[in-house]
C-alpha cells in the first residue's frame, strides 16, 4: 500500500478492532442506514425450473457470493404467486441478501449484492438489507466484504455448529462513512483495482484447470498405451480403449482381482472419531484417487468393531454408492501412515489383488476417461445413496493389462510427471493466496480511510477518450 498516500488527519473511531478513521469520516449504525426484512418462508421443495429468479443462503455461501446478477448467474425459481403473497421478499437493484445461518464461523456474514434489475426473490435462510441511499450501495458493498465488518459480525453471531446472524444482529453493527462523494470514488477504485485482480486470478485459476487436464492425459495415456511410442499396437477390441500395445493382455479386470469385499455400515454418530474411538469410513474417504482418513463416523463406545473389517496401509478402496455419481468408482490406495481405527462401511470395497498386478498401477487405471465411462454407464439406482454400482459390473471391465514390470516402470515414470504437474499447480495456487490477501487488504484499507484515493483517476477513461478521438 505504500504507493497510496494517507489522510492528513485521524480520528479515533471508538471502537478498538477500527482504530483510526480519517478526521472527517461520520460513525453510524445500520439501523439508520438500511431497512430489514426477512427472505420468502420456504424450504427447498418450493424451488422450480420456472418462475421468478430466487437466490437462496445456498447461493450466497457457495456460488455468488459479494453480487449477483440473474441475467448472468443461473439460480432456481420460485411460483409467481408469491408476487401476491410476499411482495416484501421481492428485491430491489443494489439491495443486499445476507445468509442468516452458516455451518462454519468464517461463513458467518457472507452477503451477496443485487447489480441487475431483473424481478428477483430473496429466498430461505435470508436476510434483505435495503440501503435508504441506493447511490451508496456499492460503497456499501465493500464495506461489508472488509474484514473489519465482518470481524464484528463473527464476534456477535451465536452458535456452536450453526451460526445464526439476525436483523437486530445487522441493525446493530457499526459503519464508518466517508462523504457521498467519497464513497462513489472509493468504489470506483475499488472497482477497477479488484476487476485487475479478479483478472489475474481468473487466469491462474484457468492455468490450473489446464495443468490438471494434462496431467491426467499424461496418466490417461501412459496406462492405456504404454511409453515406447514404436512398439506394435494393436486393436483392443473395445472402441473406448481402441489401439493398445500388441503384447499387453486384453482381458477383463477380474483376472488381476482376487478378492472384493465390503463392510458393515452400523450405527453411527455424525461426527469423526477421535484417536481412541473407531470409526466407520464415509464414502467420500476415496475421492479422485487420495485417501482421505478423517472422512468417516464414530462408532459408538458400546458398539463393538467388526475388526475383520479394519483398514491397513496398502489397502486398495473404491467407493460402491454415493449420492454423487462422481465418486462412485473412485479408487484410492491406503498409505503406510494410516491410524488403526478405521473400519470398511458396506459403502465401500476393499479390493485384493492378484501379484500379476501392481496396486498403484491399479489406482491409476481405475481413474482414466475409459474406465471412468465404464464405471457411470454400470452404475444404477435412484436420487441419493440408493445410487451404486455392483461387483459382478466392476469384474466384468475390460481393460489392457501390461506386464508386471512394466506396470512398476509406468508408475515410476507417472509419479515422477505428476510431482512436475503438482508442483506447478501449488506455485499457481499459491500466486492465488497472494491475489486474495492483496484484494481483501486492499478493499479493508480503502473502505477505512487507511489510504486517500480521492484523487484517483480512472485510466480507462483516458484510453476511452483517445479512441473517441481516433475515431
Amino acid at each position: 500500500m505504500a504507493k497510496y498516500q494517507k489522510y492528513a488527519e485521524y480520528q479515533d473511531s471508538g471502537i478498538e478492532w477500527l482504530g483510526q478513521i480519517p478526521n472527517h469520516w461520520a460513525m453510524s449504525k445500520l439501523r439508520y442506514l438500511f431497512d430489514f426484512s426477512k427472505g420468502l418462508s420456504i424450504t427447498k421443495e418450493n424451488l422450480q425450473d420456472e418462475g421468478i429468479p430466487c437466490v437462496n443462503y445456498g447461493e450466497v455461501h457457495s456460488k455468488y457470493g459479494f453480487e449477483v446478477n440473474p441475467k448472468k448467474h443461473p439460480l432456481k425459481y420460485v411460483s409467481e404467486n408469491y408476487l401476491k403473497t410476499s411482495e416484501n421478499a421481492l428485491l430491489n437493484i443494489g439491495d443486499f441478501i445476507f445468509a442468516d445461518t452458516s455451518e462454519d464461523l468464517k461463513g458467518s456474514g457472507n452477503f451477496t449484492h443485487l447489480v441487475g434489475d431483473e424481478r428477483i426473490f430473496a429466498g430461505y435462510h435470508t436476510v434483505i438489507a435495503r440501503p435508504h441511499n441506493a447511490n451508496s450501495s456499492r460503497f456499501y458493498a465493500y464495506l461489508f466484504d472488509s474484514k473489519e465488518f465482518r470481524s464484528q459480525i463473527q464476534l456477535a453471531v451465536k452458535g456452536v455448529k450453526v451460526f445464526s446472524i439476525t436483523q437486530a444482529m445487522l441493525r446493530s453493527a457499526d459503519a464508518w462513512l466517508p462523504s457521498p462523494d467519497e464513497q462513489t470514488q472509493i468504489a470506483n477504485f475499488l472497482d477497477h483495482e479488484t476487476a485487475q485482480i479478479d483478472t489475474l486470478i481468473a487466469k491462474q485459476e484457468k492455468l490450473i484447470e489446464l495443468l490438471k487436464e494434462k496431467r491426467q492425459a499424461v496418466i490417461s495415456h501412459a496406462v492405456t498405451k504404454g511409453l515406447n511410442p514404436d512398439v506394435t499396437m494393436k486393436y483392443s477390441g473395445v472402441e473406448w480403449l481402441g489401439q493398445v500395445p500388441e503384447h499387453w493382455k486384453v482381458a477383463p479386470i477380474k483376472r488381476i482381482i482376487h478378492l472384493m469385499e465390503q463392510g458393515k455400515s452400523p450405527e453411527c454418530e455424525n461426527i469423526p472419531a477421535t484417536s481412541e474411538q473407531w470409526g466407520v469410513l464415509k464414502t467420500s474417504c476415496v475421492n479422485n484417487g487420495v485417501f482421505h482418513s478423517q472422512q468417516n463416523k464414530a462408532l459408538p463406545e458400546h458398539t463393538k468393531p467388526h475388526t475383520q473389517y479394519q483398514v491397513k496401509a496398502g489397502d486398495v478402496l473404491m467407493s460402491r454408492a454415493s449420492g454423487s455419481i462422481n465418486l462412485i468408482g473412485s479408487v484410492a490406495l491406503v498409505p503406510n501412515d494410516v491410524q488403526e481405527n478405521l473400519l470398511l462401511s458396506d459403502k465401500i470395497f476393499r479390493i485384493h489383488l492378484t501379484k500379476d498386478c501392481d496396486a498403484k498401477f491399479f489406482t491409476l487405471l481405475m481413474a482414466t476417461p475409459y474406465m471412468r465411462t465404464l464405471i457411470e454407464r454400470a452404475i444404477s439406482g435412484a436420487e441419493g445413496m440408493a445410487n451404486n454400482i455392483t461387483k459382478t459390473s466392476i469384474l466384468e471391465f475390460v481393460s489392457a493389462i501390461p506386464p508386471l514390470t512394466e506396470q512398476l516402470e509406468l508408475v515410476d515414470y507417472i509419479s515422477q510427471k505428476v510431482q512436475t504437474f503438482d508442483l506447478l499447480v501449488l506455485n499457481a495456487t499459491k500466486a492465488i493466496e497472494l491475489m486474495q490477501e492483496r484484494r481483501t487488504a486492499l478493499i479493508s484499507s480503502a473502505v477505512t480511510g487507511k489510504i486517500d484515493v480521492r484523487h484517483w483517476q480512472n485510466p480507462n477513461k483516458n484510453n476511452d477518450a483517445k479512441t473517441e478521438l481516433g475515431a
